[in-house]
């Protein structure tokens, strides 16, 4: 339990800090040690995301690699989540595709769902994973770990990251992590590069297609 004086709780209020930092400690300290676990390929593309509230149990954050597949790195915070529910989720890309040389139109793609105010008609998600490296948001984590060696996360969503290196890959999570059995954040602004779960309910979806400077103030943030 959080240890409380007169109105503060010093978990929470030292938490209050971590959305800024989440990405630079959990890496930082990581890379210090020498003790990141390398994670799967990735498009080369960056995405944005915002939400206006996430609730999560069983959340879990450690430090990892995505590559391209060219074999460039990419140190990231994978924040973990056995489940989560959305409300407003919104995310967009942008790419400048090519075709036999020519060079065609920036294309930007917005995805929305859950706007409702209603639980049952947000977006819900189990074994979330979100391979990021920035994210601002106001947060409260309920008994927090700091620190924890990341070889002893036990959650669902940590088990399926490590099962699905395979053969090759690290088996298990090494160095820094921080945990905490629920998490609520509220206006979520993050830069992803890469998302998977094990089941991604959408309600309401809303995807839109914007070519060239139709594209222009389309994204999520």
């Amino acid at each position: 339990m959080s240890q409380t004086f007169g109105k503060t709780s010093w978990k929470r209020f030292g938490i209050a800090m971590v959305p800024g930092i989440a990405a630079t400690a959990a890496i930082g300290v990581a890379l210090a040690n020498n003790a990141l676990a390398a994670s799967f390929n990735v498009s080369g593309q960056r995405f944005k995301v915002t939400a206006e509230d996430l609730t999560g149990e069983n959340f879990a954050q450690f430090g990892s690699y995505d590559f391209e597949t060219n074999g460039t790195p990419h140190a990231v915070a994978i924040s973990a989540f056995d489940t989560a529910t959305i409300k407003g989720m919104c995310q967009s890309v942008v790419s400048e595709p090519a075709l036999l040389g020519l060079k065609l139109p920036k294309v930007t793609l917005r995805l929305e769902a859950g706007k409702s105010d209603d639980v049952k008609k947000q977006v819900s998600a189990q074994n979330l994973l979100i391979d990021l490296d920035q994210l601002s948001a106001d947060a409260e984590f309920t008994d927090i770990n700091i620190g924890q060696d990341a070889s002893t996360l036990k959650t669902s969503a940590t088990a399926n990251w490590k099962s699905s290196m395979g053969t090759g890959k690290p088996s298990g999570l090494l160095g820094f992590s921080q945990t905490a059995p629920k998490a609520h954040l509220t206006n979520v602004k993050q830069t992803a590069w890469a998302t998977s779960a094990g089941t991604f309910k959408l309600n309401g979806l809303d995807l839109k297609l914007y070519v060239g400077d139709d594209g222009n103030g389309k994204e999520c943030y």
